[in-house]
This record gives C-alpha cells, sequence and structure tokens, in this order.
C-alpha cells in the first residue's frame, strides 16, 4: 500500500535506574508510546517496530535521576500519507457532514461534505445513513464497506 514503508532508525532509548534490571521491557515501554501516533521525528504514524540493542555498555547520564542511554537499532513500520495519495478505508460512521472511516485498522480519517464529490447525496431511511450516486443507485457509501480515497492535507 501506497504510504506504508519500513525505516530503518539508529536510537537512544533513555532507562529509569529502577527499570535497570530488565532493560529489554523497558526499552518495549518506551518505543510503545510511539505507536499510532503522528510522530514529527519520522513525520510518520508509527505502527510497528523491531528491535536490536546495539551495544551492551550504556551511557550514564549526569542529573537529578541518572538514566541511562541504551543505543538501539529499529526497524520502524510508518505510514505516512502525503496529499493526492490514495488510500482504502472501512467506513465505520456516516453523518450528513462527513464519512468517518478507518484505514488499515489503526488510523481514523474524516471526509467532511465539502470533499465529498457532489454526485453523493445524503439518505436518511429506515434508521440507516448512506451517502448514494444520482447516477448510479446501486453505488452507495454505508458502513461497513470500503473505500478508496484521496487524501487531502
Amino acid at each position: 500500500m501506497e504510504g506504508l514503508s519500513i525505516s530503518d532508525a539508529n536510537l537512544v532509548v533513555y532507562v529509569h535506574p529502577s527499570q535497570s534490571k530488565n532493560v529489554r521491557m523497558a526499552i518495549l515501554r518506551q518505543l510503545s508510546t510511539l505507536l499510532f501516533k503522528y510522530n514529527e521525528t519520522f513525520d510518520a504514524v508509527v505502527l510497528g517496530y523491531q528491535f536490536d540493542i546495539l551495544d551492551k555498555t550504556a551511557k550514564i547520564l549526569s542529573g537529578i535521576h541518572p538514566y541511562f542511554g541504551v543505543r538501539i537499532q529499529a526497524k520502524l513500520l510508518t505510514l505516512s500519507p502525503k496529499p493526492d495519495m490514495l488510500l482504502e478505508g472501512k467506513v465505520v460512521k456516516l453523518t450528513r457532514d462527513s464519512i468517518h472511516v478507518i484505514v488499515m485498522g489503526v488510523s481514523s480519517a474524516i471526509i467532511a461534505r465539502e470533499d465529498i464529490r457532489g454526485q453523493f447525496k445524503y439518505r436518511h431511511k429506515h434508521g440507516k445513513e448512506s451517502f448514494v450516486s444520482r447516477s448510479d443507485k446501486h453505488h452507495v457509501i454505508k458502513e461497513g464497506v470500503v473505500i478508496r480515497f484521496a487524501v487531502k492535507r
């Protein structure tokens, strides 16, 4: 899928001395804080990671709490959608003014009314909401369907 990439990163993870008995678990906790949030450093949303500790020795940082830095090499699976890129997502909610979509089962996107093509008309019938094409009545956007859309920003 477009926008997905695997990046190699050399990182330093700072670990509190109280977590020194299980450094690997401390690193996992730190890396988990990156998941499913936009990260400016990577210019993407981090979806997954895999890492190896590069050096068995750590540098102790001076200060109030003497954290120590552990050098790791990580492979990061990232999603970085750019304008005009095509993405696919499952429709999870419809309103008169928007279509709410889950992309790759993890990231949410909203398509605002002004971005929905003019050929679609909003319909609320029998408690179900949908957008129906004016030219082809069988072309319907409703909850549960997968749609392809272009990224605006």
